[in-house]
């Protein structure tokens, strides 16, 4: 499906969010991942889990189910299942056959974020999670925050395009967060295994209104934007302004701040978009939740258009890329091969 080949929808083996770490307690949360029921929720230690939210049986949300004690009970006909996923009780039968069972995933608490893996098991390596010092969630003074969770209707690639061309802030953005610079300013690619990174080096640039808003009295800055796609859904971004030569307190950093995207598939017309963001400026985060809940109201309308659209033209239409869409379409080919690797094994 655009702009995979047919067939292709999402890397099953990776980690992908599947909430933040807040959300889940010992209520049931029922998500969607990668077209299979999920319920997430915290045992009586504190661990948290993530099973199958499907009961095999005539196919009740487990979701919309309730607790007993570390498992789930059906809310339908009572069947039991433990959080390993093994059916513990069949109230119409005195046995529990061991086939009768729902997934369970593996679930990493890391970061701000609960990491579930949909792929196989025995593959779910903590190791291939983002460094939370590379992604400057840990630098000295950084305060950070989860923000918006956003339940979106478009396919996640919708949105991954979006966050790895971001010459878009320039136009979708421009009374927020952008400016024409955005655009012109050539960008510098990283690529590795798993990896692809991005930045711009925009030096005596237009300030974005954010610079006004925030209370600096400046026209020109220095400016480094980009943003690092940790291979399948999750983006860390980076901004950081500076006092432009021949300023007073030119080179000096006066704001710097990381924002957190992860896209993790739903189906293959839906996804779930979890935002975060990590600053110097604690006082800042309380400002600018008010200030970029429209710039992702902005993103979330563009994937949503962009789905309508391919409803009615069809899945595989004419696209006339530019030299900007680098990024994007390299995101493209390395996503496409992890999912071709997949489908070979």
């Amino acid at each position: 499906m655009y702009p995979f080949t047919t067939g292709s929808f999402a890397v099953r083996n990776g980690w992908y969010v599947a909430a933040f770490r807040h959300e889940i307690d010992e209520a049931l949360l029922a998500r969607t991942i990668l077209n299979q029921p999920v319920v997430l929720y915290r045992k009586q230690d504190g661990q948290a889990v993530a099973v199958g939210g499907r009961c095999p049986h005539r196919h009740f949300p487990l979701g919309k189910s309730c607790r007993k004690g570390d498992g789930i009970v059906c809310g339908y006909h009572g069947i039991a299942f433990g959080p390993d996923g093994q059916c513990t009780d069949i109230p119409s039968q005195n046995f529990t056959p061991r086939s009768y069972h729902i997934p369970s995933y593996p679930l990493v608490e890391h970061g701000l974020w609960a990491w579930i893996w949909m792929g196989d098991a025995d593959k779910a390596d903590p190791a291939l999670l983002p460094d939370l010092a590379a992604i400057g969630l840990t630098a000295p003074g950084m305060t950070a925050r989860p923000l918006f969770v956003e339940h979106v209707k478009g396919r996640a690639q919708l949105l991954n395009d979006n966050l790895l061309d971001l010459t878009h802030l320039a136009f979708l953005h421009g009374s927020s967060i952008g400016t024409l610079d955005n655009a012109a300013t050539p960008e510098e690619v990283v690529k590795r295994p798993g990896f692809l990174g991005s930045r711009r080096h925009m030096r005596d640039a237009e300030a974005p209104p954010v610079v006004a808003y925030m209370g600096h009295d400046l026209t020109r800055i220095d400016r480094v934007s980009g943003m690092d796609f940790h291979l399948p859904g999750f983006h860390a971004g980076i901004d950081e302004s500076r006092f432009p030569q021949g300023h007073a307190r030119s080179g000096e950093a006066f704001a710097s701040s990381r924002v957190y995207h992860a896209v993790t598939p739903e189906t293959p017309h839906s996804c779930t978009y979890f935002f975060a963001m990590a600053t110097t400026d604690a006082s800042a985060i309380d400002i600018m939740e008010e200030y970029l809940r429209p710039v992702i109201a902005e993103d979330k309308f563009a994937t949503e258009e962009i789905e309508a659209m391919l409803a009615v033209v069809g899945e595989h239409p004419e696209e006339l890329l530019l030299k900007s869409d680098r990024n994007a379409v390299e995101g493209r080919r390395m996503l496409q091969a992890m999912m071709d690797a997949e489908r070979v094994g």
